[in-house]
């Protein structure tokens, strides 16, 4: 992806985040995000089919940008989510959360927060899959894989919304370490 396509993947992004802030995602147009973006109809359905396509790609983007991180596989992708990460992905994605970046709080505490977190989900899902090792002590042989990572996304899932509604006042890593402790 060029520079000029980033910047125009970039502000749909963020002319999107801003209308989830103020309405439900059924009633937000693509004209609306276009208008916001200040794109023309054409440049939009370059990138994305639907607005559909658009959310489910911001919440790819979120992971993508951890996986890549942790791998330090820069390959020459720029991701919207920019910083030098090296720390756990937990600890990561908590960091990227707190610095607010590209308005994901405004998702998550928005009337559509359902819609983000299913996203969310999934791509929490996929990562615990791939670091069961830092699991260890819930990995008894008696519970199933499927019912321990359900569990495991759902108390990370509470973990950042208990965070949030509390101002957000602990710093990332103590809400990391308080999670890994109690899980």
């Amino acid at each position: 992806m060029d520079r000029r396509q980033r910047k125009t993947r970039e502000a749909i992004f963020k002319a999107f985040t801003e209308l989830l802030s103020k309405k439900d995602f059924s009633k937000i147009t693509v004209g609306e995000i276009i208008d916001g973006a200040d794109i023309g109809r054409a440049t939009f359905y370059a990138h994305f089919e639907t607005k559909d396509f658009l959310l489910r790609e911001f919440c790819n983007e979120l992971f993508c940008h951890i996986f890549d991180t942790e791998k330090d596989d820069k390959n020459g992708h720029r991701h919207i989510f920019d910083c030098g990460g090296s720390e756990s992905v937990f600890l990561h994605l908590l960091k990227h959360l707190q610095k607010n970046d590209n308005n994901i709080l405004k998702l998550l505490s928005s009337q559509n927060n359902e819609l983000f977190l299913k996203y969310f989900r999934k791509n929490l899902e996929e990562l615990i899959e791939s670091h069961t090792h830092l699991f260890e002590n819930s990995n008894k042989t008696d519970i199933p894989a499927s019912f321990r990572k359900n569990h495991i996304v759902s108390a990370f899932i509470e973990t950042v919304r208990w965070w949030i509604e509390n101002g957000m006042t602990e710093s990332a890593e103590d809400i990391n370490d308080w999670f890994f402790r109690i899980i």
